[in-house]
């Protein structure tokens, strides 16, 4: 789109847009409504539904001058095309008169609206999409009082398709608009539906196995401008005027997606308030219009039966339930006891405000911090991180985007939508990572790597570069990588931890700040690293001082006298942990019974991110508020509720009653966080495309953004680097097989397995080799084999995947196989 503006008159009122706009976006922008179906102004123009026809007329250009020919008044001769015309798929021109309310335009959208209801049933009251159909406010507007047609011709079709087992169909409500389809295809990137037959008979079907295999079907339920797709978890559930609503963040990654809780007061959950449905609201600065599956499905464990509701204490080796004033009385005892030698270990499902009360604790008693995180390189971050003002949606010819060590679709699903649809706006896409991701089919270049050298991606691209003199890149394509690199405009770099460990993290952390520094990227705009952290707040709980212990977390645990364990499972993720907490006196702040908690001390219920308000710090380092929309579980408090009493026990003068009295400590306190307070995290920066709200047909059921859009932390000064990089040495074990656990998207995380909708879709428990490993072992494809982890033995199916590094075990992590990092395995047919 050009930055010439084009001046145009729609129904008399004078608009002035960028030239190539649309006519109905132009339209839209000054404020003057042109019903569409099959439009959406997130994917390309079709003119399927023909609802937005229009007159428009024309100057009458004289062939010799090529100007305008005028009247007897000096304004321009006007002719009006012979026919209505669709106002998605033309483009302003200069001097151009449109006509939306014309009785011509009227007429033709009069009609298109009874053809549209020749076959649609007349079941409004029982719809889903009852009171926010676009359907039906156009009927009211422009449809019939009665029908022409003859009812016995009627068109009946299936009414309960199920194309897999989140999303339904009603083949009686679909009018064809595409909208679907369309979405699966040009934003999604996975085109698992499509039309099929012709003319009356055109229906849409799946076309994978499982039907409608996508992490992103849900969106298709908000675009939909009738009934026809439905959710499986809100069919025949509420109509949407008994909805209220209030605004939060997902919690299941380091994205941040802004969401609305649709909350209604339920008859069969005793008059309880509790969530009927998650829908996306728009901040196009992070999640555009769009959530993933996991978001809008995977909220059940605020309210599931096994949640932890009272305190818990240990007595006479058996843990056994407590009023707050005796649990928060044993705590405080444990931890005097511990005489300064105190860990708070925290988890990145943490909010901002809990984490600096455990940070005040922790520090007032002496002790130390560490956060229960397989990534390292939030400091790094603070200072090489994106600036504020940065937008991935701004990315394109031009740019350069790499991702390293992670398969963004899985562990940050609008990440890899919003990087993909870069790529596909020309950005150039590099990839580096020791098997194939849902990436690669867009990358402008791959670095394969091997998982027994993970660092060579980053490494080979710090060579290319220049920075070890004389070094050459050790890994194939990595010059022209360094080289697209070197030229860009702008380059954002993301890293995850697939295949390192902890100590690997940090040194490819420090890698990837050296890139950016190197080619002069630090501090600008839509330039920096993000790390892919797998907790929506781990970046949060670095900038609170929640790092990676000094030593490991085994040796920071077994120095403790008294180890606090906020929002985090380290036993479950790791058992040979166990032995070390039985030793401390542990306290546990938990949503549910864990491994961890089953060896606690003192376990204190915690409310779920929907019965309380906080903020979250996204991987991009947006701060971020959310709102209370439950009602309290039972007697369990908010993190930072348990603290203050914690603190009052321990005789610290806090004076704290709200989480905004906290948030107003740290923006006092902590580096970066200088100026953010309620105020900056609700102004609302002007979304555009401007969807939502009443113009339900123009761009969906997403929610508009009145809540805050969120503040973009500034940088910190950044120390810069002397010397060469030098990261640690490579793994290796002779004859050995590298166990590399991978993030999967569904899995058995704690705050995932209470969504039951999501059961068929949990990562099985399995391993991947390369057929050269697996010929080599003798072991046939899908064959059961004994993986020997930490000393015991693990029966589990193996498949063959050629696009995995040799020497190396794939298994998903948080599917039933406790590890948590790259660990050397034996490994035998059983």
């Amino acid at each position: 789109m050009s930055d010439n503006l084009v001046r145009l008159t729609i129904d008399g009122k004078e608009v002035k847009v960028p030239q190539g706009t649309l006519v109905v976006d132009a339209a839209k922008q000054a404020g003057i409504s042109i019903p569409v179906f099959c439009y959406h102004p997130k994917m390309e123009p079709v003119g399927m539904c023909r609802m937005c026809l229009v007159e428009i007329g024309r100057p009458v250009m004289d062939r010799e001058t090529r100007k305008p020919t005028l009247d007897e008044s000096g304004k321009p001769v006007l002719r009006y095309g012979p026919k209505l015309e669709t106002a998605c798929t033309t483009p302003v021109g200069e001097g151009w008169d449109v006509r939306v309310n014309s009785p011509q335009a009227l007429e033709g959208r009069n009609q298109i609206v009874e053809f549209l209801l020749t076959s649609h049933p007349l079941d409004c009251p029982v719809c889903d999409k009852g009171g926010e159909c676009p359907l039906q406010n156009q009927t009211m507007a422009h449809g019939p009082g009665e029908s022409r047609f003859v009812f016995s011709d009627k068109n009946h079709l299936a009414k309960h398709v199920s194309l897999g087992n989140l999303i339904f169909l009603d083949r009686e409500r679909c009018i064809q608009c595409g909208r679907c389809v369309r979405f699966q295809d040009e934003i999604a990137g996975e085109a698992v539906i499509g039309f099929f037959h012709r003319g009356r008979k055109l229906e849409i079907s799946t076309s994978s196995d499982p039907g409608f295999d996508s992490i992103f079907s849900g969106n298709t339920t908000d675009i939909c401008p009738v009934g026809a797709l439905t959710t499986a978890d809100f069919r025949f559930g509420a109509r949407p005027w008994e909805l209220q609503k209030q605004a939060s963040i997902c919690t299941h990654c380091a994205v941040g997606c802004n969401l609305t809780l649709n909350t209604r007061r339920e008859a069969q959950a005793d008059g309880k308030i509790v969530i009927k449905r998650v829908m996306p609201r728009q901040n196009e600065e992070v999640n555009e219009i769009w959530i993933c599956d996991k978001g809008r499905f995977g909220h059940h464990f605020a309210e599931a039966e096994n949640r932890l509701r009272e305190p818990l204490v240990r007595k006479n080796g058996k843990l056994v339930p407590a009023t707050w004033d005796e649990a928060l009385t044993a705590a405080a005892r444990g931890l005097k006891a511990a005489s300064g030698n105190v860990l708070g270990l925290a988890g990145g499902r943490a909010a901002n405000e809990d984490l600096f009360c455990l940070r005040e604790i922790v520090k007032g008693l002496g002790g130390n911090l560490a956060q229960h995180t397989i990534m390292a390189g939030g400091d790094l971050i603070a200072a090489y991180g994106l600036a504020p003002g940065s937008n991935l949606a701004d990315l394109g010819t031009g740019d350069a985007i790499l991702v390293l060590a992670s398969d963004l679709y899985h562990d940050a699903p609008l990440w890899w939508l919003r990087v993909k649809q870069a790529a596909q706006r020309g950005a150039t896409l590099i990839v580096s990572n020791g098997r194939s991701t849902s990436l690669d089919r867009w990358a402008a270049h791959i670095l394969r790597f091997s998982f027994q050298k993970p660092l060579l991606g980053i490494s080979a691209l710090l060579a290319g570069l220049g920075i070890d003199a004389g070094k050459q890149p050790q890994l194939e394509g990595a010059s022209e990588a360094a080289n697209a690199l070197k030229a860009a405009d702008n380059v954002v770099v993301f890293y995850g931890a697939e295949g390192l460990t902890t100590v690997q993290s940090g040194a490819m952390a420090e890698g990837c700040a050296r890139l950016i520094d190197t080619i002069g990227k630090t501090g600008k705009v839509n330039n920096g690293m993000v790390g892919v952290w797998q907790a929506a707040n781990a970046q949060g709980a670095w900038d609170m001082g929640f790092g990676n212990p000094q030593d490991g977390l085994a040796q920071a645990v077994k120095k403790a006298g008294a180890v606090v364990v906020l929002a985090a499972d380290p036993v479950g993720d790791q058992p040979s942990l166990a032995p070390l907490f039985e030793k401390s006196f542990v306290i546990v702040q938990e949503l549910f019974e864990t491994a961890t908690t089953a060896a606690a001390d003192v376990v204190l219920p915690a409310l779920s991110f929907a019965e309380r308000d906080g903020t979250f710090t996204s991987g991009e380092r947006r701060v971020q508020r959310f709102y209370q929309a439950l009602h309290a579980i039972d007697d369990a408090r908010a993190d930072w509720q348990i603290l203050a009493g914690l603190a009052e026990k321990l005789e610290m003068d806090w004076k704290i009653r709200s989480a905004v009295d906290i948030l107003q400590r740290i923006q006092e306190s902590v580096a970066g966080y200088e100026g953010v307070d309620v105020q900056s995290l609700a102004a609302v920066v002007p979304q555009i495309p401007d969807v939502g709200g009443k113009d339900l047909y123009y761009g969906g059921n997403s929610y508009h953004n009145v809540e805050g859009t969120g503040v973009q932390l500034a940088l910190q000064a950044a120390a810069g680097f002397s010397g060469g990089y030098k990261p640690p040495a490579d793994n290796a074990a002779e004859g050995r097989l590298l166990l590399v656990p991978v993030n999967r998207i569904y899995d058995l995380g704690t705050t995932l397995r209470p969504s039951t909708l999501l059961e068929s879709r949990i990562a099985a428990k399995q391993a991947a080799m390369h057929p050269e490993d697996m010929q080599r072992l003798k072991l046939n494809d899908n064959q059961e084999a004994v993986i020997e982890v930490d000393g015991s033995g693990e029966r589990i199916p193996v498949f063959a995947n050629s696009d995995l590094s040799r020497g190396a075990v794939m298994v998903p992590r948080s599917s039933g196989l406790a590890v948590l990092e790259p660990v050397w395995v034996d490994l035998r047919i059983g």
